[in-house]
């Protein structure tokens, strides 16, 4: 199986952090924004990352993708079969998708992306906006549900809500944008648990490598 797709991306880290916990080996081809490779095109038509390939079958979406691959490889459950569970978990990645990393596109694509990969500017002014005003109020509700000591988002194990909503969070770091230890004490301690997992950590430390290389 191929996960296309770069791993700065959190929603193909989110992927390929689910295929980790799930142990799902499959191999990541990295992309680029506006790739033209003729198999990554064909699984996503709107050159949108990730996509899969599996044989003969194809996907794009990472929430689709993460879908496919719990319904393929049910255990360890990522994803609870419990109704209210199971809302909340979709609801965390949700927000994690398109609120949370809503907000640290801005800062990640012009800050890093643009400049960086693309060679062309990146609109600091948005960037700065989205930090001063998107952010604060975002990490404030994190804070409100970020669990204890060693807990969970959702029920009393690791889920796709604790995958999705800590995947951006690298993105953030990548920046030099940490969680504040005193103004939001709980969430800072779980983003560092989550993030140190295997799952996240070899592939964190090879996203530090390409952006070293890159800025050289």
């Amino acid at each position: 199986m191929i996960v296309y797709g770069s791993p700065l991306s959190p929603f193909v880290r989110k992927v390929l952090a689910f295929c980790a916990e799930k142990g799902i080996v499959v191999e990541n081809r990295p992309t680029r924004i506006g790739d033209t490779d003729p198999a990554f095109r064909a699984a996503s038509p709107f050159g949108k990352m990730p996509a899969l390939v599996d044989g003969d079958y194809a996907l794009a979406d990472s929430s689709a993708i993460i879908h496919y691959f719990e319904a393929l490889h049910p255990e360890p459950a990522l994803i609870p079969a419990e109704p209210r569970a199971r809302g909340k978990v979709v609801w965390f990645e949700e927000f994690a998708d398109t609120i949370l990393f809503g907000c640290g596109q801005k800062m990640f694509f012009n800050r890093m992306v643009a400049p960086r990969f693309l060679g062309i500017p990146g609109d600091e002014a948005a960037a700065a906006k989205a930090e001063a005003e998107e952010l604060p109020p975002i990490l404030d509700y994190l804070e409100t549900v970020a669990p204890d000591g060693d807990g969970y988002l959702v029920g009393n194990a690791l889920t796709l809500a604790d995958l999705a909503v800590v995947s951006p969070f690298a993105n953030f770091a990548h920046l030099g944008i940490r969680v504040d230890e005193g103004s939001h004490p709980r969430l800072a301690a779980y983003v560092a648990r989550i993030l140190s997992r295997p799952s996240f950590a070899a592939s964190i430390e090879k996203e530090r490598a390409t952006i070293a290389r890159f800025a050289a």
